[in-house]
């Protein structure tokens, strides 16, 4: 069985590292149900099919809960420490109506709750009516997400594909991503029912479309150890997600 040093020294190294078993089947299944009641606040639609869902840690008390719980701290906290926190949840899916291709890119957008002008935090955006900003590098590098999968993933319905070691090259401006992946291996990151994906948000990955007819049900939880400066929160800091709860 890995170790929960190995799983640091995955990221650290790679950028990510996958485990399998993470959520039994009893809790994908409770996960499943909770996902099919969560209305249309937040979603995002494409040929009538909703395809994401953010803001998930404010709609669902099933997902609040499983980012605050022991099993997922197990993995989040070797990698970012004690002190982390959970500040985004995300649903994804994949199916023949809602199926997109992913370019290759990095995660360099998180939610506030407040717009202030700090040097380095910028451009801003809204999505599903909450303000995101990009922010410096050094905030992005206290960051780590679990990506929690419901249905089977593999290289046939978009899995995810990375470029291993990619994080270490900091924030890369959109224009280069080409240049700076060229002659660099990827790797498909094929993960099954109940299974894990941690990455840091500077990797470098991308996703094709689904080739299969099923489900690809992904709960993209993120994670920071950093306060953001100046007065400006975390847009999750206005709930139930703090510090606090991964301690209880």
């Amino acid at each position: 069985m890995a170790t929960l040093r190995s799983i640091r020294d995955e990221v650290e190294q790679y950028g990510f590292a996958t485990r399998d078993g993470v959520l039994s089947e009893s809790e994908v299944q409770e996960l499943l149900s909770a996902m099919e009641r969560v209305n249309n606040a937040g979603s995002v639609r494409k040929r009538g099919g909703i395809f994401a869902v953010r803001n998930l840690l404010d709609v669902s008390t099933e997902v609040q809960r499983l980012a605050c719980s022991p099993v997922i701290r197990k993995l989040v906290a070797p990698v970012l420490g004690s002190e982390c926190f959970p500040v985004r949840g995300i649903l994804f899916d994949k199916i023949p109506g809602a199926n997109w291709k992913v370019p290759w890119h990095q995660d360099v957008t998180i939610a506030v709750q407040q717009r202030i002008e700090i040097d380095g935090f910028g451009p801003w955006s809204i999505k599903a009516d909450v303000l995101h900003v990009q922010p410096p590098a050094s905030v992005l590098e206290n960051m780590l997400s679990v990506r929690l999968h419901l249905d089977a993933c593999g290289e046939e319905n978009g899995a995810l594909r990375v470029v291993p070691g990619s994080h270490q090259l900091g924030r890369i401006p959109e224009d280069e991503i080409p240049s700076a992946r060229h002659n660099l291996p990827e790797r498909v990151c094929a993960v099954g029912v109940g299974g894990a994906l941690l990455m840091r948000p500077l990797l470098l990955h991308a996703s094709s479309p689904s080739r299969a007819p099923e489900h690809r049900r992904v709960i993209h939880l993120d994670f920071a150890a950093v306060q953001l400066p100046l007065g400006m929160n975390w847009f999750s800091e206005r709930g139930v997600q703090s510090p606090a709860m991964l301690h209880a």
